[in-house]
C-alpha cells in the first residue's frame, strides 16, 4: 500500500531534481555559447518549464506505484550546435551537466542531512523525522536520476558524452540507435538493469555520502 505521507516527500523531491538537472543543462549551453534553451526559459527550477508528460508523470507514477524512488525524464533542452564553439566536445560538457547536478545536489543535502542528524536529534521529532525524510529521498533521487541518465543510450545523457568521445566516422552507426533509444531503455530495465546496476551503484554511494544511514 502506498504511503501518502512519504508521496508527498517523493514527488517534490523528484521534480527538484529533475528540474535541476535541466537547469543545469541548459545553464551549460548558455555558457559554451548558446542561449537557445534560456531564452525558452528553461534556466529555471521551476518544474512547470521541464514537464513531459511521460517522463516526469506517468513513468515515475508508475515507479511510485511499485515502490520504487521515481527516475524518469523532462522534455529535452534544445541545443543549436551551430552557437558552439566546438560542438562535438561542448554537447559532451552540455550532456555531462545534468547527472552532474544531481550528484551535486545529493552530496549538499546529504552534508545537511549529517548537519542536522548529529545537532538535533533532541529537537522536536514531530518536524524532524520529515526534514530527515526528505533530504534522505533528495540524496537517493538525485543519484538515481544521475546514474540512470548516464546510460549510454539515445537520448539519454550518456549518448552525449558517447557521441563526444566516439571518432567521427562511428557517430552516424551510434545515431541509429536513437529512434528505439526509450524501447532499448525499458527492455534493459525489465531485463534487471534497475536491479543489477542501477541500484547497487547508488547504494554504494549513498552509503560513503550519507555514513550507511
Amino acid at each position: 500500500m502506498i504511503d501518502v505521507n512519504q508521496l508527498i516527500i517523493q514527488i517534490p523531491v523528484f521534480l527538484l531534481a529533475l528540474s535541476g538537472h535541466e537547469a543545469a543543462h541548459a545553464w551549460a549551453a548558455n555558457k559554451l555559447g548558446d542561449p537557445t534553451a534560456r531564452r525558452m526559459g528553461r534556466v529555471t527550477l521551476n518544474p512547470l518549464a521541464h514537464i513531459d508528460p511521460i517522463g516526469t508523470v506517468l513513468f515515475p507514477l508508475t515507479l511510485i506505484l511499485l515502490k520504487i524512488p521515481p527516475i524518469g525524464w523532462a522534455k529535452p533542452v534544445m541545443v543549436n550546435p551551430y552557437n558552439l564553439r566546438r560542438p562535438r566536445q561542448d554537447n559532451l560538457w552540455i550532456s555531462l551537466a545534468g547527472p552532474g547536478a544531481n550528484i551535486g545536489f545529493a552530496v549538499f543535502f546529504a552534508l545537511l542531512f549529517r548537519v542536522m542528524a548529529m545537532g538535533g536529534l533532541n529537537g522536536n521529532r514531530f518536524w524532524l523525522e520529515p526534514v530527515l525524510y526528505f533530504l534522505i529521498m533528495s540524496v537517493q533521487i538525485n543519484l538515481l536520476l544521475a546514474f540512470f541518465n548516464l546510460i549510454p543510450i539515445p537520448p539519454l545523457d550518456g549518448s552525449g558524452i558517447v557521441l563526444g568521445l566516439l571518432p567521427s566516422e562511428y557517430v552516424r552507426y551510434y545515431e541509429q540507435l536513437r529512434p528505439f533509444g526509450f524501447i532499448i531503455v525499458y527492455a534493459l530495465l525489465w531485463m534487471g538493469l534497475f536491479d543489477k546496476v542501477l541500484l547497487p551503484l547508488v547504494d554504494g554511494l549513498y552509503a560513503i555520502l550519507l555514513g550507511g544511514s
